[in-house]
């Protein structure tokens, strides 16, 4: 092939997560879940593969799957079932992985402009420990199997390749994970691999219809992990094509400490796996009351929620998302929005940058707020109330009055401010000599002499009226 040094190439990214279901039992088995207990405790004949042993479908991961698919918008089959995907390795005990192929529950979908290709109900694999000098896979002495995982509930959610950059593909995965955490289906913990993704990525040139050849990223198990495999497979490929190579389809492993990427294998086709039915289980049908449940068990997902909270009550994009992609914070700030006289967007202000409020009851913090808004307390002695209520609890008025902090008297105030301008006498010549920041060190004055219970706004405010600015 020649080279193509000045060719523009467009990105293609679709994701592949995976999805430790919450359920109390294993997908086949009795055997309960579990993380960060001893090794091979959590096993049993089924999930261990052993010979004569019959699989049982959990019924509760089918009402799990069944509202993943109902909250992404899939089209939920009438009827699906499982198969047998043959492949050996370690942390696969049966030699083969329960999963659906061709005739998954959910298929085609959406969330937010990204297509749902499928989501299909299946089996985790153990998990292999690697240990060695540097700890990673490739430079491991010798390598341990913890068969606590095998046989854990999965969703496998399959993206169509919608995305085009690596920023996007982590702001998606971002809110499919909120959605999947307000659902209470996982608790989506990508530290302990509740969440695991990953990323198809091909190169195609600019304003083609026709697909590059894709490789395959694994197991990536945080956003930023996610963006920067993407963003260095991308590099790694535009350099082939321009140099006239030809990407390979292969699967890759990105290790974030050193930026590198390495092969692990040919990419497989689903002919490799040998697939064909479980004989073992019948046929997955949801009855209509199935249906009626996982719909009754969905709640206002995040990507409504910001919605709501953008239309109905004016917040900000940003904060109305940081809200609903964090559901405690949203659900705080809901509840502490049905006191009287809080205004939404200085309570939405409260709740996403002040860390404290999140360990504060909403009625407590709803009327810290209101005591702000009618400058009852200024916002900095409002902090100090803050972090007494976050720690023991109590009523603000109560702890305003006991700590003196209310604001002070509007004539006191002025006779503070005069005393400064007068103690600050080289900060009002520079003040007037046009350094407007020099303000700093008469409005600091007061708020020591106060002791932070003045509004800085007034404070400033008054300055100005009194050096007649």
């Amino acid at each position: 092939m020649t080279r193509d040094p000045d060719r523009v190439y467009e990105p293609v990214i679709g994701l592949e997560i995976h999805v430790q279901l919450s359920t109390r039992t294993k997908m086949f088995c009795g055997c309960a879940l579990s993380f960060g207990e001893e090794p091979n405790t959590r096993t049993c004949p089924i999930c261990l593969g052993h010979p004569g042993v019959l699989p049982v479908i959990n019924a509760e991961a089918v009402h799990y799957a069944l509202m993943i698919g109902m909250a992404l918008e899939c089209e939920i089959a009438d009827r699906s079932i499982f198969h047998r995907k043959q492949y050996f390795y370690p942390d696969n005990p049966k030699a083969y992985q329960i999963s659906q192929y061709d005739v998954p529950i959910c298929g085609a979908g959406q969330l937010d402009d990204v297509r749902i290709h499928r989501a299909h109900l299946e089996e985790d694999a153990a998990k292999l420990v690697h240990a060695g000098a540097s700890g990673r896979i490739h430079s491991a002495e010798h390598s341990t199997v913890d068969f606590n995982r095998a046989g854990t509930p999965l969703v496998e959610i399959v993206t169509e390749p919608d995305l085009h950059e690596p920023k996007a593909a982590g702001e998606w995965l971002r809110l499919l994970r909120a959605t999947l955490k307000r659902l209470g289906v996982s608790d989506v913990n990508m530290e302990e691999g509740s969440l695991r993704c990953d990323a198809n990525v091909s190169l195609r040139h600019a304003g083609s219809a026709t697909l590059g050849t894709k490789t395959e990223l694994k197991n990536m198990n945080s956003f930023r992990f996610l963006e920067r495999g993407i963003e260095a497979e991308l590099k790694r490929q535009e350099a082939i094509l321009r140099d006239g190579g030809e990407v390979e389809q292969e699967t890759l492993h990105f290790d974030p400490q050193s930026g590198t990427l390495s092969s692990l294998r040919s990419k497989e086709e689903a002919h490799d796996y040998r697939y064909f039915p479980e004989p073992d289980l019948v046929g997955v049908a949801p009855t209509q009351a199935m249906l009626d449940r996982a719909r009754e068990a969905l709640p206002e997902l995040p990507a409504a929620r910001a919605g709501r909270f953008e239309s109905e009550l004016g917040l900000p994009a940003d904060t109305a998302k940081l809200l609903a992609f964090r559901s405690e914070l949203g659900d705080l700030y809901e509840e502490a929005l049905s006191a009287d006289g809080v205004d939404p967007k200085t309570l939405a202000n409260w709740v996403t940058q002040e860390s404290a409020a999140a360990d504060v009851e909403p009625a407590a913090l709803a009327k810290l707020v209101v005591m702000v808004s009618e400058k009852a307390v200024s916002a900095a002695a409002a902090r100090q109330v803050l972090g007494v209520l976050a720690s023991e609890g109590g009523d603000p008025a109560a702890i305003v009055e006991q700590q003196g902090l209310g604001a002070q008297g509007a004539d006191e105030l002025r006779e503070i401010v005069d005393r400064a301008i007068a103690e600050n006498g080289d900060a009002v010549e520079k003040i007037k000599a046009g350094k407007s920041q020099a303000i700093g060190a008469i409005v600091g004055a007061v708020m020591r002499e106060t002791k932070g219970r003045a509004d800085g706004g007034e404070v400033q405010s008054l300055i100005r009226q009194k050096l007649e600015l």
